[in-house]
């Protein structure tokens, strides 16, 4: 399977988006990390589902394709980024992150989790493993998200924001963002 950079075929926007992307799956990975050295099972679960319902749209939002960003385009073009992203079997692009999605996503990373639970019960040597399980985990699913956020950009041609900043991504549940800042009114005239 061809890694994100592979498929951005050194496009220079796709490639600043997958950096900054994965600054931002760096950091969060790590605290899943530390998340999962607690020795108490069940509380990484939590510490990776909160990072994730916050990672996605703001990986999302990297290449243009967070729900309030996609909500500014025009009908038809709203419709040319679902399909693609059915079409790409991206299973979290363009969508507010539910219970049910992160349910899905965790599915992809069974047995890693699995395991990650599995190693509470050691000391120790559990934890370091465990710490070790959650961050390959958590990279494994946000890498996916990036590679499913540049194949859904490339089928369509998507034009990309410039560089958002995490203060730019709206929490879940916040209304419109200023489209201006997305840039959005030069998609409208095409």
């Amino acid at each position: 399977m061809p890694s994100a950079l592979e498929l951005a075929r050194g496009d220079p926007q796709l490639i600043a988006a997958i950096q900054r992307s994965r600054r931002m799956l760096g950091r969060n990975a790590l605290i899943a990390a530390v998340a999962s050295a607690v020795p108490v099972p069940g509380i990484d679960w939590a510490a990776d589902a909160a990072l994730l319902a916050r990672l996605i749209p703001r990986i999302s939002a990297q290449f243009g394709l967070s729900v309030t960003q996609i909500e500014g385009l025009a009908p038809h073009q709203r419709e040319r980024i679902h399909q693609a992203a059915a079409a790409a079997g991206a299973l979290l692009v363009g969508k507010l992150v539910t219970r049910e999605l992160l349910i899905k996503l965790a599915r992809h990373a069974g047995i890693r989790l699995t395991a990650k639970q599995a190693t509470k019960y050691v000391p120790i040597a559990g934890q370091v493993v465990s710490a070790a399980i959650g961050y390959a985990a958590l990279r494994a699913l946000g890498e996916l998200h990036i590679r499913d956020c540049v194949l859904v950009a490339q089928s369509v041609k998507h034009l990309l924001p410039g560089a958002v900043t995490e203060q730019e991504v709206q929490p879940l549940g916040a209304t419109g963002a200023p489209r201006s800042r997305f840039g959005w009114a030069r998609l409208r005239a095409n």
